[in-house]
């Protein structure tokens, strides 16, 4: 054991006044505890949340979606040049389109999607989605009963939030109107269709589940007259994480009139506020463990204050101007240390009690959750051992410089 921690170590017992310098110690060892507890959990629980709005997300919509194609030869050659990916696991063509949605007298716009159930399967997990009905049924078909050659409704499936706002459930009918008119005897009318809800859709996600709905792809087509067949094509990745990378890759090879985008762009404003709100919400906790620091300085300024005398006969000794600041920097690390230590064990377990246990419950109608999401990232949590160490250390800067520079003459006769 060097000179400098046994002595750091003796001024850390404190068997003269003892109680008052525990007291202390312990109020700077629990005020960095508590900081760094309460920064592991309240970020774990913010990484659950962005964990579980991104997996809804990515649930409605794919990780790339390609569009420009103007051709069905150019749709041809997205396809292709998407499924030659390496990277590429899936692909799955798209139609879509803004429609306003009319159900007696009540009308909403909305979002329409032409898809091919089977393929869309593949990019995402609407399939898995529907909370009543089925995606069978989406394409008409030609009817076989006693009106020969008559074709049923095509079927659409919708949001949830959308089809309360307008009051229709599976069986229900609806008329889409496309805000592309079409010449008729009477002059430029607007294009409507009427088709038959097969189908209910809860991703999760409000913003899906109250403005979108599916239809089949080439009644879609026909019903936004798109001539290539399509808009565009969905693709899912094997790694989702390498969404720009494989963008940046595949942009040069589309060319200039093809647009790639991944699903970080599509909810770019979304994804950017939950940045910045981690990054705040880091910032405020942080000032937690800026106070309890600064406890950790009041305490060796005290305790400075207290061993002038004792400082003075290590000087008188020869114990240099380093070597003193050395036991006030190994003292304020100790109590530091073992802050951090315990508060890391401390926000692990407040982690796993909230994920364990439905200490707070939410309203799932509302949150579409019924209990708080935690997930643990290596980064944050190292983020916050490093933060908490560092401000530690920079607490026992001004103490140690001041108890560095005590006059042992001084020290030891007025002490």
């Amino acid at each position: 054991m060097s000179f400098e921690l046994f002595v750091a170590w003796r001024y850390l017992k404190a068997e003269r006044k003892g109680l008052f310098a525990m007291v202390t110690t312990a109020i700077g060892v629990a005020g960095v505890m508590v900081g760094v507890a309460a920064l592991i959990t309240t970020l774990s629980v913010m990484n659950g949340f962005q964990a579980d709005i991104q997996r809804k997300v990515i649930g409605a919509q794919s990780h790339l979606n390609v569009y420009g194609a103007r051709s069905a030869g150019e749709l041809v050659a997205v396809t292709a040049a998407l499924r030659a990916d390496p990277e590429v696991a899936a692909t799955a063509p798209f139609v879509l389109g803004q429609a306003i949605l009319s159900v007696g007298d009540r009308t909403i716009g909305m979002v329409l999607k032409g898809v091919d159930p089977g393929q869309e399967a593949r990019v995402n997990s609407l399939a898995t989605s529907l909370s009543d009905g089925s995606w069978e049924g989406l394409k008409p078909k030609a009817a076989t009963g006693p009106v020969q050659g008559r074709a049923s409704l095509p079927g659409i499936v919708l949001g949830e939030e959308l089809a309360r706002a307008v009051g229709v459930w599976v069986g229900g009918q609806v008329v889409l109107i496309s805000p592309k008119s079409m010449a008729t005897p009477l002059g430029m009318m607007p294009k409507m269709q009427k088709f038959e809800v097969k189908g209910l859709l809860h991703t999760g996600y409000y913003e899906y589940d109250s403005s979108t709905g599916y239809a089949d792809l080439s009644t879609t087509a026909k019903f936004f007259g798109v001539e290539a067949g399509a808009t565009g094509v969905s693709a899912r990745l094997r790694d989702l994480h390498r969404a720009d990378a494989v963008s940046r890759r595949l942009q040069p090879r589309l060319g200039p009139g093809i647009m790639v985008r991944t699903f970080n762009e599509m909810n770019r404003t979304l994804f950017a506020a939950l940045k910045l709100e981690k990054g705040v919400m880091f910032i405020i906790l942080t000032l937690i463990t800026l106070v309890a620091s600064l406890n950790i300085a009041s305490t060796l300024l005290l305790r400075s204050v207290e061993k002038t005398k004792d400082i003075g006969l290590l000087k008188a000794m020869g114990a240099a101007p380093r070597q003193v600041r050395r036991i006030f920097w190994i003292e304020g690390f100790i109590i530091g240390g073992v802050g951090v230590v315990l508060g890391l064990v401390l926000g692990l377990l407040l982690c796993f009690i909230i994920w364990r246990y439905p200490i707070v419950e939410l309203p799932a109608d509302i949150y579409y959750l019924s209990r708080v999401p935690v997930s643990i990232q290596l980064f944050d949590v190292v983020a916050v051992v490093v933060m908490g160490v560092i401000l530690s250390l920079l607490a026992t800067v001004y103490p140690a410089l001041r108890a560095s520079k005590v006059n042992p003459v001084e020290a030891i006769h007025y002490g």
